[in-house]
């Protein structure tokens, strides 16, 4: 039984998806129509990016371009800077998810080493924020754009034109916000030094990254790209495949399922409907706030023709309550297990930031003219 409770408490969107999926069975049992409901391209492409984002981890390169630029910085305000846009910028590239759990401890590592352990907790917040934004900005940033950037067969210049203007107004934000930290004198100087960089196995991962990329982009056939990130990770680094997060994996069939179960419910289908026509950018949001815009992503796509406010959607979606984004919960639980964690404070100012940058970006996207959230019509 603690086993049990256990894993709930570490996977609870896994399990709320097992439970939507086992539950969507009662009016619409098992059969072959559920292979159709899945997305085995996107699953696939988010195996093959987990795989190498954990090589690219693994192989030090992170770790050491975030010490060249710590060591640089001269003062607090200087230095919580250049730890929250690591964050933004390299969660473009390897998930938000990943940028957080390499840059929060390292953070803290920093910070502490420099005596400024009050700034923690702002910067652990705004690290969040800033991964949530940057991770935004691409098809690969999060799991959710995959999923819609495949779902709709996007162009990049129409998916580029969503994303783009959200996360340059965040970009501001952040910096606005970093501009209110202190900004004593300090130097960083790390115990340690960093772990040795393996040049093989960050080359290997570059170019299946690169592969990643051209099958995202549908210039590879995405069984090729699956082929060669598999064979190259066995090969190479057999250990990655222990670092990819299957829980995630699942969630997505779970949703699949849930989703293709609940379209075939007509009222169902007719309300939900009804709500995205009235706004589907807006029902995204609200829903992410429940369930976290992964899931809801997968959910609302089924009834919604209009994938660039979907994506606008899931985006702005990922701010607001701890839940609604992956990413945030990871920050979350790292900052509880740092020494003199204030747990009540860091939700009440996490919860004050993050729903004045939903707000904010939500009114951005009021303004934005409807046929640039479609701009394939």
């Amino acid at each position: 039984m603690l086993k049990i409770r256990g894993f709930i408490k570490r996977e609870p969107v896994l399990c709320v998806s097992g439970l939507a999926a086992l539950c969507s069975m009662l009016w619409s049992p098992p059969s072959a129509a559920y292979f159709s409901y899945i997305d085995w391209r996107v699953i696939a492409l988010l195996f093959c990016l987990m795989a190498v984002v954990a090589g690219i981890e693994q192989a030090g390169v992170l770790e050491k371009l975030a010490r060249a630029l710590s060591g640089r910085a001269k003062n607090t305000r200087r230095l919580c800077g250049v730890l929250v846009f690591l964050c933004f910028f390299s969660s473009m590239l390897v998930t938000n998810d990943v940028a957080l759990l390499t840059f929060v401890p390292f953070a803290a590592l920093t910070l502490l080493l420099c005596g400024q352990a009050a700034l923690l907790l702002p910067t652990v917040i705004l690290q969040t924020v800033a991964a949530n934004l940057g991770s935004m900005l691409t098809p690969v940033g999060n799991p959710q754009n995959l999923y819609l950037y495949a779902h709709y067969e996007m162009t990049p210049a129409a998916f580029f034109s969503v994303t783009l203007p959200l996360t340059l107004t965040g970009a501001v934000l952040l910096l606005v916000c970093c501009r209110l930290l202190p900004a004593c004198e300090t130097a960083v100087v790390f115990e340690t030094p960093p772990k040795k960089t393996d040049r093989r196995l960050f080359t290997v991962c570059c170019i299946l990254f690169a592969v990643c990329l051209l099958s995202v982009f549908r210039v590879v056939d995405w069984p090729w790209a699956l082929g060669a990130v598999v064979l190259c990770v066995l090969v190479f680094c057999p250990s990655l495949f222990k670092q990819i997060d299957l829980g995630l994996l699942c969630t997505f069939l779970f949703f699949f399922i849930f989703a293709g179960n609940l379209g075939a419910l007509a009222p169902v289908r007719a309300a939900l409907q009804g709500w995205m026509e009235v706004s589907a950018t807006g029902t995204c949001i609200l829903v992410s706030q429940v369930i976290s815009n992964v899931p809801a992503a997968v959910l609302l796509s089924d009834f919604c023709a209009d994938g660039g406010a979907l994506v606008a959607g899931a985006g702005i979606g990922g701010f607001g309550t701890l839940v609604s984004s992956l990413a945030s919960l990871i920050s979350y639980k790292i900052y509880c297990r740092m020494p003199g964690a204030q747990k009540g404070r860091y939700l009440g100012y996490f919860t004050a930031v993050n729903f004045a940058v939903l707000f904010i970006l939500f009114i951005v996207s009021l303004f934005l003219p409807r046929a640039f959230l479609m701009p394939w019509v």
